[in-house]
């Protein structure tokens, strides 16, 4: 069955290495949304093998999905998150938006996986920047 995932900003450069990286990997992957602004609705971006036409976010059923990427920018995710974490999603953002925000555990998998557990307080997941990731990562064995 899988999860159902929502990639929105999907049009976006980091919308799309999303797509890429999750057809790639060996998560249990169920459907695919690409959701995007109402500008991109109907274009097509490449999942792996399938083509998936965008969505718009305005409109979009987001209980449908167990899982939604953000990368759309911050206002986007500053909007949209709350209401997509209400839908059911747990959403992944990574934008600036939630970044300081006490109740959003602010996640770099290598270093310290196990706040995730934090997401329940408001649904949502942040993580930081991509040169931060990289130098955590370096500096966790220090």
């Amino acid at each position: 069955m899988g999860y159902s995932f929502a990639i929105v900003g999907a049009t976006g450069n980091v919308g799309t290495e999303m797509l890429t990286i999750l057809a790639e990997s060996d998560l249990d992957v169920g459907k695919v949304y690409a959701v995007a602004s109402r500008r991109s609705v109907g274009r097509e971006v490449s999942f792996g093998d399938e083509t998936l036409k965008c969505v718009d976010l305005e409109t979009f059923d987001f209980s449908k999905v167990d899982i939604a990427l953000m990368s759309a920018g911050g206002d986007v995710s500053k909007k949209w998150s709350p209401i997509i974490a209400k839908a059911g999603a747990i959403v992944i953002d990574n934008s600036s938006a939630w970044r300081m925000d006490p109740d959003v555990p602010l996640v770099v998998p290598e270093v310290n996986a196990d706040a995730v557990a934090g997401y329940t307080k408001k649904g949502i997941i942040a993580n930081p920047n991509c040169s931060t990731a990289q130098m955590v990562v370096a500096l966790k064995p220090l």
